[in-house]
């Protein structure tokens, strides 16, 4: 078998149907696309319902919303302050052992022990996980954050366009 030997099994392939070659037979003149008017014309876009809000855009494109205002921590667990073994542990300290990025916002979690005191300053922390600290004879001191700062409004600046929930 060779390659010009190949085709496609009969009846597979149908002809396009070639409208408006005159008047002789069918589909000449208007092409069967009746008379007149703005179909008629091919001039319709696909999904335009005659001026009436399409329903692509009636219908939203996704369920919720972001909130461009959310606040969003960088975790960092207990077993993780455990292996540093610094005494005290701040957003700096994690920064230069390579744990979190430079201005992040640091969430203390509780996943793991803790076996000595530490000293956490951080920007928040979530309830067990300062149990764990001050059980372990530790302290937990929390920084503000730069936006609820004096005279600063209580959130973040919002992230997106101008456009971000209107």
């Amino acid at each position: 078998m060779r390659v010009d030997d190949l085709a496609p099994a009969p009846g597979a392939k149908k002809n396009a149907k070639r409208v408006g070659r005159g008047t002789g037979g069918k589909g000449g003149k208007t092409a069967g696309r009746g008379t007149k008017g703005q179909r008629a014309r091919n001039t319709v876009a696909r999904g335009f319902e005659g001026g009436q809000t399409p329903l692509k855009m009636r219908v939203p494109k996704l369920k919720g919303f972001t909130n461009p205002f959310r606040v969003e921590y960088t975790a960092v667990n207990l077993d993780t302050l455990a292996e540093l073994g610094e005494s005290t542990v701040s957003p700096a300290v994690l920064h230069a052992h390579g744990i979190v990025r430079k201005d992040a916002f640091v969430k203390v979690l509780a996943r793991g022990e803790l076996s000595g005191k530490v000293d956490v300053h951080a920007h928040a922390v979530s309830k067990a996980a300062r149990e764990a600290i001050e059980a372990a004879g530790g302290s937990v001191t929390l920084i503000e954050l730069p936006f609820k700062a004096e005279g600063k409004a209580g959130r973040p600046a919002a992230k997106g366009n101008q456009f971000t929930n209107r």
